[in-house]
């Protein structure tokens, strides 16, 4: 079965998800010894299995790897801050804003004119001076 015909959720071999992303099988493995969340199933053999959750994250380093331009320090951090701070927020606790009132906007924000004009002349003045 080719990887086209198999399921979104269905688990990826390393052959699959390299081919997929473009890079080498060995380039995977050294991302799973540089990342931490990045662990598949290891079946006998050590034949690895992706779980869809790895396969995004999988895609997710090499987008930013080769597209964004990050170092794989740079990749590390990242995802150590994202996971931190997934970690500090319990969700059962958050409760959602209630929703905006939908009234129509009719007048302008007011600005003050007076004070604006007198911040441009002062600034005017430090550049000229």
């Amino acid at each position: 079965m080719a990887t086209a015909d198999k399921a979104p959720d269905a688990f990826r071999t390393i052959g699959e998800l390299s081919a997929q992303l473009g890079v080498a099988q060995h380039i995977l493995r050294y991302w799973e010894t540089k990342f931490p969340q990045l662990k598949p199933l290891q079946r006998a053999g050590n034949r690895r299995y992706y779980r869809p959750a790895e396969v995004a994250l999988a895609r997710r380093i090499h987008h930013l790897l080769s597209h964004q331009g990050y170092t794989v320090r740079g990749v590390q951090k990242l995802l150590a801050d994202r996971s931190a701070a997934a970690s500090t927020l319990d969700l059962t606790d958050v409760t959602p804003p209630p929703p905006a009132p939908s009234a129509p906007v009719t007048a302008a924000p007011s600005l003050d004119v007076e004070r604006l004009t007198a911040l441009r002349d002062r600034l005017a003045e430090a550049l000229t001076a």
